[in-house]
């Protein structure tokens, strides 16, 4: 919890005093579309649900046999599309119906960026997601998020097209012992 709570104060501390990361565009989209009004703000409350407090120390047997089809981001952003809710609202249909199910939303970017704003864009990416969860009803307690920023890219290309995919959430499942 302390090592994600410094990572974000250095990467609000760079921004704040004019240091943007290599890849940062100017605009309104340049913070994720927070100007945008369907914008949902996964920290609006004031915390970052899932850090730290509510980490299992046994999170259960994988779920193998389940998949779900990634949620695809916006170069430098953490704002979910509208296209994406489907993809998300089928997780939760899933969390639903299955009540011994907890889950990890894992965000991932693309290689361009900083290693340490890549950390923090996808830890924005996998709370967003997790937000969006719990607005629809999934118990906050069975949802945890993890970064792993740039270091598992699903194309290693280095084009728009390998970029697209790489800025994601993946889900893991887990069935409680």
């Amino acid at each position: 919890m302390v090592h994600n709570r410094c990572l974000m104060l250095l990467v609000c501390v760079g921004l704040a005093a004019g240091c943007t990361p290599k890849h940062a565009k100017n605009g309104p989209d340049s913070l994720g579309g927070i100007d945008d009004p369907e914008f949902l703000d996964p920290f609006a409350d004031g915390g970052r649900p899932g850090m730290g407090d509510n980490r299992w120390t046994d999170p259960g047997e994988l779920v193998a046999d389940v998949s779900f089809q990634a949620v695809s981001f916006g170069y430098d952003s953490y704002q979910i599309a509208p296209s994406e809710y489907g993809s998300i609202d089928v997780v939760a249909q899933y969390m639903r119906e299955n009540g011994n199910i907890r889950l990890i939303t894992e965000g991932h970017c693309d290689e361009r960026g900083s290693r340490e704003y890549n950390m923090a864009l996808g830890e924005n990416r996998a709370q967003a997601v997790r937000a969006y969860l719990i607005n629809v009803g999934i118990d906050n307690d069975r949802i945890q998020t993890r970064s792993h920023g740039e270091e598992m890219p699903i194309d290693f290309g280095h084009n728009e097209s390998a970029w697209s995919l790489n800025r994601r959430v993946e889900f893991s499942l887990f069935r409680q012992r």
